[in-house]
């Protein structure tokens, strides 16, 4: 063992375990910052989503206040999200021939195209930007998803580390940052669009401008990332197109994929929610249109914070059991309370009420989004891409579904909806993690007998 620690890149010298115990030896109690090689790549990964989604999050937020003529911000999302779903069902195959690094480079240029489409919309550009935007979109969160499993796997291996404590705190980290985006961009809306109205011109050009500068920069920031080795961690497989595609559904044939596909579902009918129906009914009503951007910051610093604390509390089965069933708690909570006791009315509490449903909104959504990349991390390391292709595909799916019917349905039948789907999704969550799945003594997940 000596004799390697000076030849080894991942030795002691050069980068320090993530996790340490009090007398030197590895432990799975306490977190530290991840070592230099894998931190790098962490930290440009995080920041690279952030500038990029910086500037798409709050263009999706304004699509249907600025591109309002004939419903054509909100149409042209709706094709945008069944785009994804539908590109996410081959992103998987794509993303393996390509690699995670190429795809995350790829996956920018969609986002990049929509920008620009904004400072000149029509049928004729919005349309065709947000079906690529669709297949772009697949390819940059399944190389995500991948590149930072295999990351926090080989941080976990070179270090002899607990690989559910490695994947939390890596998981944690980018959504923090990720969620983050939410309130640059929001408060960029803010000082950028005069009185938070969608017709200035001028002001809507400067800030989509911005948000172009704002994806360049990202996109540079993606190029720097290591290439890395996604199939050391997966088992054997063919490289013909037949093969590829098959993997690609065979998590569709694992019982743990369909009692999660519900959560997962979920997840994307939650994000839905707070776009279509919490800026439109709850917020626009008690602050007007200029307080829609101050309200997605609120949410997204509760969601930024709670991420980066979700993910830091993840160990491995039982600590995403627990932390998943206080994030579907909350939300169901939120959702009662405007089924029951919510009412619009003037003076403060009419101000406080909806920040505050955003705040505990965005708590839900950031253990959603961490334990759920961490979980499917942890239960197909064989066949990453694939699990979060099925991801995209499920979440993608429930978001179109809401940007279609939206227009048609009240606000209460939407919360009907919402509340059962969630009681079935943590139904079949829990039976996924109570019965059906065990850990180990070396923290990996296996299906029980």
């Amino acid at each position: 063992m000596g004799s390697n620690e000076g030849t080894d890149p991942h030795s002691s010298e050069e980068e320090e375990p993530l996790v340490v115990s009090v007398d030197g030896a590895p432990s799975s109690s306490v977190v530290r910052t991840p070592p230099r090689k894998h931190t790098r790549d962490l930290h440009i990964l995080s920041f690279a989503f952030l500038f990029v989604f910086s500037a798409y999050g709050a263009a999706q937020n304004l699509e249907s206040t600025v591109n309002n003529e004939g419903n054509i911000g909100t149409i042209s999302l709706a094709i945008l999200y069944l785009s994804f779903t539908l590109f996410s069902i081959i992103a998987s195959p794509v993303v393996r021939v390509l690699g995670s690094k190429r795809a995350l480079v790829l996956g920018t240029s969609g986002y990049l195209l929509f920008i620009a489409a904004n400072l000149s919309p029509s049928w004729y550009t919005m349309v065709p930007a947000s079906v690529y935007l669709g297949f772009t979109a697949s390819i940059i969160w399944v190389g995500e998803g991948t590149y930072l499993t295999t990351a926090a796997l080989c941080h976990a291996e070179d270090n002899n580390l607990h690989e559910g404590t490695v994947i939390g705190a890596f998981n944690g980290e980018f959504w923090s940052m990720f969620a983050s985006h939410q309130v640059i961009g929001n408060l960029l809306s803010l000082a950028l669009l005069r009185n938070g109205e969608g017709d200035d011109v001028t002001g809507k050009n400067l800030l989509f401008t911005v948000f172009l500068v704002c994806m360049i920069i990202g996109i540079v920031m993606m190029c720097f990332l290591s290439k890395r080795d996604e199939k050391k961690h997966d088992k054997p497989t063919c490289t013909s197109l037949g093969s590829l595609l098959k993997s690609s559904f065979a998590p569709l044939l694992d019982k743990r994929m369909l009692l999660v596909i519900p959560l997962i579902a979920y997840s994307g009918l939650q994000q839905a929610f707070v776009w279509a129906e919490y800026t439109e009914k709850i917020v626009t009503p008690a602050l007007g249109i200029s307080g829609v951007g101050g309200s997605m910051a609120v949410y997204g610093a509760a969601d930024a914070i709670c991420s980066l604390v979700a993910g830091r509390l993840t160990s491995g089965l039982h600590s995403i059991t627990w932390i998943v069933s206080i994030g579907a708690f909350l939300q169901a909570f939120v959702l009662l309370w405007l089924l029951f006791g919510y009412r619009l009315t003037s003076g403060l509490m009419g101000m406080v009420n909806p920040l505050l449903m955003g705040a505990i909104w965005g708590v839900g959504d950031g253990v959603f989004n961490t334990q759920l990349s961490a979980l499917l991390g942890l239960l197909f390391k064989d066949n990453k891409e694939a699990a979060f292709a099925q991801l995209k595909v499920w979440q993608c799916a429930a978001i179109a579904v809401i940007f279609f019917i939206y227009p048609y349905i009240s606000l209460n039948f939407m919360l009907v909806l919402m509340l059962v789907e969630l009681i079935i999704s943590i139904s079949s969550f829990l039976l996924l993690t109570l019965v059906l799945v065990r850990p180990t003594s070396a923290g990996i997940l296996n299906p029980s007998s």
